[in-house]
Order: structure tokens, then C-alpha cells, then sequence
């Protein structure tokens, strides 16, 4: 971090910043693996959606997205790689240190 504040916004990761991207990274962080439908519901997005924001997520190896069959179902389920969670600690890190002042600026108004 240059310790330049709001400046640092810039040097954001734009895969993740992307609000539904952020919405399933989030999600993933905090379990181990989840299935599309789950992702689906937790986000509120379309199948196309969805899919279309995980295709650039996995390009970006920061999750891995397996599919399977569960009886005669297709599974797609989607798990963060090292990578993935690396770069989402860093990027909530980065956004704690950017707005961290904010509370204390707000507070001498």
C-alpha cells in the first residue's frame, strides 16, 4: 500500500471490484464450496449471470468450478483456489485501510 488513502482505490483488482463478482467471492470465502443454485440464491443472479461471472473468475484462477452429477442432476460446484483467497484477503484488506478513516473523519464533523 503507498499510503496514499483514497488513491489506493485505484490499485484495486477490477476482477474482484465488479459487484457481482465481489457478491460470489465473498460468498466463497466464507465456506468451503458451494453449488450454483446456493450462489445463485445468495447473490440474486440469473443462471447467465452467474455463469458468466464465474467463467471470469476461473480465468482468472481464483476459483475452480467443478461439474458433476448428483443421481441423474448436473452439480456445478465452485470452490476458491489459493489464489482466489489470497487475492480476496487482500483486496478487503486494501478497502479496510482506504476507508478506515472514514469513521474517524466523520466523527470530528
Amino acid at each position: 500500500m503507498s499510503g496514499n488513502g483514497i488513491r489506493d482505490l485505484t490499485s484495486l483488482d477490477r476482477v474482484i471490484h465488479e459487484p457481482a463478482r465481489l457478491m460470489i467471492m465473498t460468498v466463497l470465502y466464507a465456506v468451503e464450496e458451494a453449488d450454483f443454485v446456493y450462489l445463485q440464491r445468495e447473490c440474486g443472479l440469473t443462471q447467465g449471470n452467474l455463469s458468466s461471472h464465474l467463467t471470469k473468475l476461473e480465468e482468472a484462477s481464483y476459483l475452480t468450478i467443478t461439474k458433476t452429477f448428483k443421481g441423474k442432476y448436473p452439480l456445478t460446484v465452485c470452490k476458491l483456489t489459493r489464489k482466489g483467497a489470497e487475492a480476496f484477503r487482500a483486496y478487503s484488506e486494501k478497502m479496510r485501510l482506504v476507508t478506515g478513516g472514514l469513521s474517524v473523519a466523520n466523527q470530528n464533523k
